[in-house]
């Protein structure tokens, strides 16, 4: 009884400390309107309505306030209050907006007014974005995923109910939370963020991702980046890719002129908006924003539209239009499930600053409050400036209901009875145990593990099976996994064991720990340049053998940390005993007059000579891998690093072989990698990257140990971007104990070119160009050029890439077609 009264005392007090002003927005119909603004006059205290029309706006102190409500395509409307107790109740009703467009006769071929509308919004947007480009605000955002028609199995996988999201008919909300935060913000995109509150439904220990992070969408800018970048209908090239109609006029409540312009494509496929952009007479400032696109305009097929609204107010003390409301609409479907979205951003309470102190903005761009996610439901109720609707009210009470009960040990171990149910057909295809409390799982693949099934000429058939465990903390960010494999090749009559060990230690500088030994079967290249199941086609159909195999026995034990912001340090020691392997079976699929070629990548056509003779040896390497000016997010459970691609990537490495079985074998290796992307605009994407390495004291070490370089014999690629792959190059001709230098360059215009060329601009295929060089001792340079269409399929489906390749070495050597099957990617 004392802690029902206590509560409701404490609602009292809370209501009483922060006030508000609450009520509903309607059209004279009395029909809600959706996303009002709601601000106090000559301030940048505001918020917005929900969907239902319903506002809170929280003021500090009673008094007289005059508070104005704007919605697009409404009066803008003021209503003056002496508010002397708390909530005060103001509901209001918006008239429609009163358009009106000059008189005038626009003669054929004559240019609409709203070119110089824009024109002079593009003169004048530097001016007016300068106005906005240092300030502090607080900061507010919700985010809501909805599903529909969503299966319990989709593709073998268990999808159910999402911890009870969905109904029977797979529907509901799969994700709800709400961030409040201060930020401080600099353009173009310098940002520091203190996020006090965070609440995700259903989960108590989650933290919002929907934060102040990435929703700086600038139409003042030339290019919206959205994943791709899309061209703002003010940028300075905006006329090269907009239509633009002067459909209306009016004017707001501080007797300023607003021109509401409609945008649209002049080319349906470029990466661009339609809708309408209000333009403020003579300051040429954006009022609003009414936009959307659709998302094979953004190459995101899946995605069936987004859509923006963004609202301006504007303060007579400061002259400065401010956006205080930011929303975000979108729509995705696939297989049948459809998908919604809407995030709603509200700013509030600027503080415009000419210059911000030299450390405001460090590496570490947002901190999350240790007790951010504990805010109990008063914090909220006082803290909320958009009112929740009655199905996200729903959805809260539901989920964290259903989390109470399913934190519970018993709810967790009566599921897990269940799952734990062992069958004597799960001996074939594995069975897992799981203790879901303690956060535990152990898993047997099962001896008829299909997905590992794969042919080579060493083996023949073989398979895959093993154990596994895992054993994560949430709190403390730790986590365990062990695994065995048991592989055996039906030819060759042998049973290899290995297994392995990773633990890390924290979320914060992730230190990592791993052993792993045994016996096993690899390629030369130890970056497997042909996978299993592109070597099991390419051998069983077509005879070609290309995958070339040693058998090691090994130990090995490594360690990995972050030891500075954006640096990584690793080393690993290892012993292994290397043998050579031969071929075992000359089955195929499909016969024809061909013979496999040996296991020996020097000698292919001789089958009793060993690739390597048998030896053993330790290798210690040490490396790291510096990102320059990366950034992080501090959370209460970690840090999250966020990379800087305005910079480049630098790897370094050591490798040292010692301890041979003869010093023949010892050798020193010293390595480097440069990777950098960048982005032109909406002209494409470019990616550099540069590898070079050198030997010392390896005239006779083991071909095992040489540099290896990642060719293709199969005309077929599997990766989105060709940076760590030569088309046209054989294997194992170039791999050298000696020097290199390896060059990959590749620009993906992202549909700049074709998006412009009649008919084809309908295929919506990206053009991609590529270079690469290999230099190696004794060899003239080796090289390829490639032209290429990326983003090539049907509808929804863009797996596919081709790419036609012309390869040089003192002279012309070969060309042919790639095949690019991007989705056996995620199968190898």
């Amino acid at each position: 009884m004392n802690k029902h009264f206590f509560l409701i005392a404490l609602l009292l007090l809370s209501a009483t400390i922060f006030a508000q002003i609450k009520g509903k927005v309607t059209d004279k119909s009395g029909q809600p309107i959706p996303y009002t603004t709601v601000i106090i006059e000559n301030t940048y205290n505001g918020t917005s309505a929900n969907e239902n029309g319903l506002f809170e706006l929280i003021v500090k102190e009673k008094g007289n306030y005059t508070v104005i409500f704007q919605s697009l395509g409404y009066k803008t409307k003021k209503i003056a209050a002496d508010i002397q107790t708390f909530p005060h109740t103001m509901n209001v009703a918006l008239e429609d907006e009163n358009y009106t467009l000059s008189e005038m006769v626009i003669k054929p071929n004559k240019e609409d007014p709203a070119y110089d509308i824009i024109r002079n919004a593009i003169k004048s947007k530097k001016k007016n974005s300068d106005k906005t480009d240092k300030f502090e605000a607080d900061f507010y955002s919700r985010g809501i995923f909805r599903a529909k028609n969503v299966p319990k199995k989709f593709l073998g996988m268990e999808i159910g109910d999402f911890d009870g999201a969905l109904d029977s008919t797979g529907t509901g909300i799969l994700y709800l939370s709400e961030t409040v935060s201060k930020i401080a913000f600099e353009k173009p995109n310098k940002i520091k963020e203190e996020i006090i509150a965070s609440k995700v439904s259903g989960n108590d220990n989650g933290f919002s991702f929907n934060t102040a992070q990435g929703t700086n969408y600038d139409f003042y800018a030339n290019y919206v980046d959205m994943g791709i970048n899309m061209v703002s209908p003010i940028a300075d090239n905006a006329m090269s890719y907009y239509k633009y109609k002067l459909e209306s006029m009016f004017t707001d409540d501080h007797n300023q002129l607003i021109n509401k312009i409609k945008v649209t494509a002049k080319r349906d496929k470029e990466p661009v908006f339609e809708g309408y952009i209000y333009i403020v007479e003579d300051t040429w400032a954006i009022y609003a924003i009414d936009l959307s696109s659709k998302g094979y305009r953004m190459q995101q097929p899946i995605l069936e539209y987004i859509a923006f609204t963004q609202n301006f107010n504007y303060n007579p003390n400061t002259r400065i239009w401010a956006k205080n409301q930011q929303t975000i609409d979108f729509k995705a479907s696939i297989f049948g499930m459809g998908f919604t979205g809407k995030f709603t951003h509200v700013f509030s309470n600027y503080v415009f600053k000419d210059k911000f102190e030299k450390k405001t903005f460090t590496k570490e761009i947002a901190k999350i409050e240790k007790d951010a996610n504990k805010k109990d439901t008063i914090y909220w109720n006082v803290n909320r400036p958009v009112p929740l609707t009655d199905e996200e009210i729903g959805d809260y009470h539901k989920k964290d209901s259903i989390q109470t009960i399913r934190k519970s040990q018993v709810y967790m171990d009566s599921l897990d009875r269940k799952g734990n149910k062992f069958k004597f057909l799960k001996i074939f295809t594995g069975y897992t145990y799981k203790d879901s409390y303690h956060n535990w799982s152990a898993s047997y693949k099962g001896v008829l593990d299909i997905t590992s099934l794969g042919f080579n000429t060493v083996q023949g058939w073989n398979l895959d099976s093993g154990f596994s465990f895992t054993k994560r903390n949430e709190d403390k960010g730790t986590y365990t996994f062990i695994n065995s494999t048991f592989n055996y090749g039906f030819a060759e009559d042998r049973l290899r064991v290995n297994g392995s060990i990773y633990h890390r230690f924290n979320t914060t500088n992730y230190a990592t720990a791993t052993a792993s030994g045994g016996s096993s079967i690899n390629q030369f290249n130890p970056y497997n340049p042909i996978s299993n199941l592109i070597n099991s086609i390419s051998t069983l159909f077509f005879k070609d053998n290309y995958a070339k195999y040693y058998n090691k026995e090994f130990i090995k034990l490594g360690y990995s940390q972050n030891i500075l912001n954006g640096v990584t340090a690793n080393g690993s020691i290892e012993y292994s005993a290397r043998k050579p392997l031969f071929n075992n079976t000359d089955y195929v699929l499909i016969k024809n007059d061909k013979d496999y070629t040996s296991n020996n990548p020097l000698l292919p056509y001789d089958n009793t000579t060993p690739a390597i003779v048998k030896h053993n040896l330790i290798k210690a390497n040490i490396g790291t891998r510096i990102r320059f000016d990366n950034k992080y997010v501090t959370r209460p459970d970690g840090i999250i690093n966020i990379p800087n691609n305005d910079y480049p990537t630098l790897t370094l490495a050591y490798e040292k072989g010692f301890g041979g079985s003869e010093a023949i074998y010892n050798y020193d290796f010293l390595s480097g990698m440069v990777d950098y992307d960048k982005t032109f605009g909406n002209k494409g994407d470019f990616t550099i990257r540069l590898k070079a390495g050198q030997f010392f004291n390896a005239d006779n070490i083991s071909f095992v140990d040489y540099k290896h370089f990642n060719g293709n014999q199969t005309h077929v690629g599997t990766a989105d971007k060709y940076l760590n792959v030569f088309n046209m190059l054989p294997y194992y001709t170039h791999s050298t104990n000696d020097a290199y230098i390896e060059t990959h360059m590749e620009h993906n215009d992202k549909g700049f070119i074709m998006n412009k060329i009649p008919l084809i601009n309908k295929l919506q295929w990206n053009l991609v160009l590529g270079f690469h060089m290999l230099n190696v001792p004794d060899f003239k340079p080796y090289q390829e050029y490639t032209v290429g269409f990326d983003n090539v399929g049907f509808g929804k489906f863009r797996f596919f890439r081709f790419d036609y390749v012309r390869s040089y070495q003192d002279g012309f050597q070969t060309d042919g077609v790639v095949f690019g099957l991007k989705f056996l990617n995620f199968l190898n």
